[in-house]
């Protein structure tokens, strides 16, 4: 692969910690700091006054204890209080703007029915202010829950998308559909819009510091304000604190690994847009793409992608790729567990056939693999400079959600994010919106303004939005926490190809092996978080629990099909699997391997 596109005006690190969180004694001279600690004393805060000295008939104080060894293992507890919360749990720039206590029952998320506990809901904004840039009012809203039966621990819900709204706080695990959620299983858990609402995307972009709450300062600022709500709440600090997200949910997760490695024993990552600016670009790219092999046009005169490869144009594709690398893990089952092996064996130039005439569904015509190969291989500028990674090959690129984000999602929601919140200066105040806009980005001239500052937008979205030097987690590392990541080798918008790349970036800066602190896990066939012809319904909150608390390092994650009968169906699992069906999730580099015995079951699979 050809090298990266290099930074256009990249930001100074020096000054990626926003000032509006930095700690206040950070600028204390170190001779003032230990000046200031030597009076021992339990964390209840640092005093800077002169002490004086004790009266010589004072009789020296008792020594202190030393505190008990803390678990391993996160303690549970019980809510003690809830509705003088406001007042109890008061933190600097918050308003609490409903408190209520809510009865065990049912909640519905994303269409999907889920029991919950007795709970405090908490519901309120942090650092409300109006934008001297954009005039609008902005404030990172939020929402906690609660558990009356406590756990011990602290959930950070991570949201999707460009967020822009407060998600119930219930908290993933992890796949598509999860059969239980962070709250039911006694979690204290927190869910935020980062910084500003619905109405304001994506032109919140505009504000210099939107952009950073959305990035990262959100996370940075809600943190600790959560932690002081819950030793509120339960008379104690929580015990373990963990954070998890899909999508730019992972992404989150991701920059928290670097950022707040400090905050969190655990870190969930779902198929994280960690390169999320880039990402982008690749989705204007892939547009530009498409609609050179356009058939028809919308309503509006518009190319319409739709048309660019059909259902069964992709069905085609999919069903030669599983030809050639099906049963390159043992077993020939619908799923290509070798992801690695399989960029090998597939040749779209040679694997799926090159229409003679017409376009039927059966075959690819030559301008159609080239661009279908163009874009798997990755975007690139004029130049031939990399803007993004590839994409592999694999079983689920005929799948819907693939499409939607390919021809749907790519000439809206990456033409906002790029226009307004990734580019400085925003260009999407002064250029047609839609496909117009990703028709007219150059990949040239615009593509380096996520690299770009100016004097008002100091920081780029290359430094907002990722986590600073990824692949050299030594902080995380170096506290004892761990890091699970999961991403669907179908993914459609971010190349599961990229976080290969950065975990074998992570193992070679950890001497070639980083499994004692982090570990990736690819689903195969699974489309964006979920989806797709794979067994994408898992729990992976527990394993990074028991691997956090007890040691127990996770060699594999069970994951199940939605079949009939789970609580949602994935209506794109082939016909000839069982509902049932079962695959172990296995850490990168190792593969399912098929053993012998029930090809429907995990227990016929080893990593190998």
């Amino acid at each position: 692969m050809a090298d990266e596109m290099p930074p256009a005006a990249e930001t100074s690190m020096d000054h990626i910690v926003s000032s509006s969180w930095r700690p206040a004694w950070a600028v204390v001279g170190a001779a003032a700091l230990l000046a200031a600690c030597g009076g021992g004393g339990g964390g209840s805060g640092i005093s800077f006054l002169p002490i004086a000295p004790a009266a010589p008939d004072t009789p020296a104080p008792a020594p202190v204890a030393p505190p008990p060894a803390a678990s391993p293992e996160a303690r549970p507890g019980t809510l003690q209080s809830c509705s003088d919360l406001a007042s109890k749990a008061a933190f600097s720039g918050t308003a609490y703007t409903s408190i209520t206590s809510v009865a065990a029952g049912t909640l519905t998320v994303a269409g999907v029915s889920t029991p919950t506990p007795a709970h405090c809901l908490v519901q309120g904004k942090m650092n409300e202010r109006t934008s001297s840039v954009d005039g609008r009012t902005y404030a990172i809203g939020f929402e906690m829950r609660l558990p009356v039966d406590w756990n011990g621990r602290f959930f950070y819900q991570a949201n999707g998308g460009l967020d822009g709204s407060v998600s119930p706080a219930t908290g993933g695990v992890g796949g598509g559909s999860p059969t239980t959620t962070a709250l039911h299983m006694g979690f204290a858990v927190i869910s935020s819009d980062a910084g500003h609402s619905g109405a304001q995307n994506p032109v919140f972009g505009i504000d210099p510091q939107a952009r950073l709450d959305y990035g990262y300062n959100a996370v940075a600022q809600l943190t600790p304000m959560a932690k002081n709500l819950i030793a509120k709440a339960y008379g104690r600090a929580a015990d373990r604190s963990y954070f998890g997200g899909c999508s730019n949910g992972g992404r989150h997760a991701m920059v928290a690994a670097a950022r707040s490695a400090n905050e969190y024993d655990g870190i969930l990552a779902g198929n994280p847009g960690f390169n999320l600016p880039k990402a982008a670009v690749a989705q204007l790219y892939g547009v530009q793409q498409y609609a050179q092999v356009t058939t028809a046009n919308t309503p509006a005169g518009k190319p319409d992608l739709q048309t660019a490869f059909t259902q069964a144009e992709m069905d085609t594709v999919a069903a030669a790729v599983r030809s050639k690398c099906d049963a390159l893990d043992g077993a020939t089952d619908g799923i290509v567990a070798d992801v690695q092996a399989c960029k090998a064996a597939f040749k779209l130039a040679t694997d799926v056939p090159t229409c003679s005439g017409a376009r039927d569904g059966s075959c690819l015509t030559a301008a159609q693999k080239t661009v279908l190969g163009n874009v798997f291989s990755g975007a690139r500028n004029t130049a031939g400079t990399a803007l993004y990674n590839g994409f592999p090959y694999d079983a689920g690129i005929n799948g819907a959600d693939w499409r939607q984000w390919k021809f749907s999602n790519s000439q809206n929601l990456d033409t906002a994010a790029v226009g307004f919140v990734f580019s400085s200066p925003p260009l999407g105040t002064s250029r047609p919106s839609g496909i117009d806009f990703a028709l007219g980005f150059s990949m040239d001239a615009d593509a380096p303004g996520i690299f770009a500052t100016t004097a008002l937008y100091t920081e780029s979205a290359m430094s907002f939005m990722t986590p600073p030097n990824p692949g050299n987690l030594s902080a995380l590392r170096d506290r004892g926490s761990k890091l699970m990541v999961y991403h669907g080798t179908s993914d459609a918008v971010f190349s599961s190809d990229d976080t290969t790349r950065w975990y074998d970036e992570l193992r070679a800066a950890n001497g070639g092996d980083a499994s004692g602190f982090a570990r990736f896990f690819p689903v195969p066939g699974m489309n964006h978080c979920g989806r797709g012809p794979a067994t994408d319904q898992f729990d992976m909150l527990t394993p990074l629990v028991a691997w956090v608390e007890k040691g127990k390092a996770p060699d594999s994650v069970v994951a199940n099909a939605r079949g009939a009968g789970a609580n949602v169906v994935n209506t794109e699992l082939p016909a000839g699997w069982s509902a049932a069906r079962t695959r172990p999730l296995c850490p990168y580099p190792k593969v399912a391997t098929y053993v012998s015995g029930d090809l429907e079951s995990a227990s016929s699979f080893a990593c190998k």
